[in-house]
């Protein structure tokens, strides 16, 4: 891939416009997205094979109102019965199934929020994802923060009281590479007590090296496990090889990071194949890596700058609600993040029944966290956002209204010795 890509804000060159067009209407100049391209680890592993032969297999219209009652009943939450919860069946019981959520919710968390915030250090990126605000066709302001100017925005974050950050980039190597984002994690570790990352699929070795860096935990989008709606989303880059972005987090667990996080992102193909075939994931993965934290989210596609291609299959507040709600039955020792993509309202609505951690003093573009914060003008650069999020709460502000939820906000519950 070329430079042009790279140029903050620049028309895009004759030849790359060709190549976008050839993508987007050429289905035979893609890479087959089963097939690794060169450097990529391949891990011997049957948790794939196990989720997408029972999502193929899922048929969500098959299941009566007994089903859901036989699955409410039930102590344990079988796979069988998380079926039966996801289907359309269950959407009349959805006050009995947020009551049994919120049992299992207290039970296993207590009253207990986590919070943390995201710091995108940048958005350059390799991939050419339709839906993606930051895809390298996108002609947006593209930005890469120095060490400088990653610790001042730390710093900023830190003086608000946040102790837990998600760090992420766009998907390019060239522009952000593992040690760049080894560095951001030293400097992270310096002001917070818990640090995760969002960033492309690594090998182990390289996962490895970032948690020596001090990263806690990973967290991987596969976007959507159906490989033909995934083949016809993510037309150019790394992230359309679909197999090595699903194992990322079993290489991340191998590289020894205390967690993984998971998520499908609903609107992309059928959403109750994705949340059946996302907590499966994790299911499998759990019994495989029995010591290691696991977390699920459930993201909804968001308005991006320049939107000219994605049409969202629409997922309902109700159907989001339903969702989360039989992951917590399904698997009551797993966190659950709902994030800024969701208004204020659903969020203080769901971390009484199922959630257990929620980002605050939100932030998706890059180097403003300054002016977002202090309302003072930084005078430096800045990037685009990746997306508009739709719960813009300060930390204090997301913090008293948990509280005011009969909720204990928690910022860090870890000790290192």
């Amino acid at each position: 891939m070329g430079n042009q890509f790279f140029v903050d804000s620049a028309r895009l060159s004759e030849a790359a416009l060709e190549k976008k067009h050839r993508l987007e209407t050429d289905p035979t100049s893609r890479k087959d997205p089963m097939e690794y391209l060169p450097g990529m680890e391949k891990i011997e592993s049957d948790i794939c094979e196990k989720v997408i032969s029972q999502m193929k297999a899922y048929d969500a219209s098959k299941y009566t109102p007994r089903d859901v009652r036989m699955a409410l009943e039930h102590e344990t939450c079988t796979v069988e019965d998380f079926k039966a919860l996801l289907s359309p069946a269950a959407e009349p019981f959805l006050e009995q199934m947020a009551q049994r959520a919120r049992m299992e919710t207290s039970k296993h968390f207590g009253n207990t929020v986590y919070l943390f915030t995201p710091l995108y250090i940048a958005n350059y990126c390799e991939n050419y994802c339709v839906y993606c605000g930051f895809n390298c066709y996108n002609d947006i302001h593209r930005m890469k923060l120095t060490p400088e100017q990653i610790e001042h925005e730390m710093q900023v974050i830190a003086s608000s009281g946040m102790e837990e950050i998600l760090i992420l980039t766009g998907e390019s190597r060239v522009q952000s590479d593992i040690k760049y984002i080894g560095e951001a994690c030293k400097l992270a570790r310096k002001y917070f007590r818990m640090v995760g990352l969002e960033i492309y699929p690594v090998n182990t070795d390289e996962y490895r090296y970032l948690h020596e860096c001090g990263a806690d935990y990973v967290t991987v989008f596969q976007e959507s496990y159906d490989i033909v709606a995934y083949e016809k989303l993510h037309l150019m880059g790394h992230k359309r090889v679909w197999p090595y972005r699903f194992d990322a987090q079993e290489r991340a667990l191998r590289g020894g990071m205390r967690g993984v996080g998971f998520s499908a992102l609903l609107g992309l193909s059928d959403f109750r194949k994705d949340a059946f075939a996302s907590a499966l994931h994790v299911y499998y993965l759990q019994r495989k890596y029995p010591q290691a934290e696991m977390s699920l989210s459930c993201p909804r596609l968001r308005p991006i700058i320049n939107n000219e291609k994605i049409n969202p299959q629409d997922v309902h507040e109700k159907q989001l609600c339903q969702i989360l709600c039989a992951y917590r039955i399904f698997m009551p020792f797993v966190g659950i993040t709902v994030s800024s993509r969701e208004s204020a309202a659903f969020r203080n609505g769901i971390v009484r029944i199922c959630a257990t951690k929620v980002s605050a003093g939100v932030s998706t573009g890059i180097g403003d966290h300054e002016s977002k914060y202090t309302g003072r003008d930084s005078g430096g650069d800045q990037g685009d956002e990746q997306f508009e999020i739709n719960d813009g709460r300060s930390l204090k502000k997301m913090y008293d209204d948990i509280t005011d939820e009969g909720l204990q906000p928690v910022l860090n519950d870890y000790l290192y010795v």
